[in-house]
This record gives C-alpha cells, structure tokens and sequence, in this order.
C-alpha cells in the first residue's frame, strides 16, 4: 500500500428542503472541483429562521480528500 496524505476542509451546505439535502449540495458542489473526494463527516446541523419560520436548513460537512503534490 502506498503512503497517502488526505486534506480536510469545512462545507456549508443549505437547502430549503432538508438537512440531507444540504448535506449532499455540499458534497456534489465540492466534488466538481476536488479530486479524490474519501469521507464526508456531518459537522453539524442548524436552521436559518427568519419572521419565526423555518427557511433553509443547513449542513457543516468536512470532507476529506487525496492530496496530490505537484512534481518537481
């Protein structure tokens, strides 16, 4: 097995929908630029609330990915 490095970084998704949704914009979006995409980790969950109502749900999701160094 080769040695492999993994970065990690924070997503915030929203959907009007549900947290799921939110989650999986956030994946799909960052998956359209980032090679490699491994594990996804629901970092946690709110709600935007405006005039008392519910209006979007949102995800924090970290996502981690292969690491590839430039060669020299």
């Amino acid at each position: 097995m080769s040695d492999s490095v993994y970065k990690i970084i924070e997503l915030v998704g929203s959907s009007p929908d549900s947290w799921e949704d939110a989650a999986k914009k956030a994946v799909e979006t960052a998956g359209k630029s980032l090679k490699d995409l491994r594990i996804a980790e629901i970092a946690n969950l709110d709600l935007k609330v405006e005039d008392g109502k519910v209006t979007a749900f949102r995800a924090r999701v970290k996502v981690s990915f292969k690491y590839h160094q430039e060669e020299d």
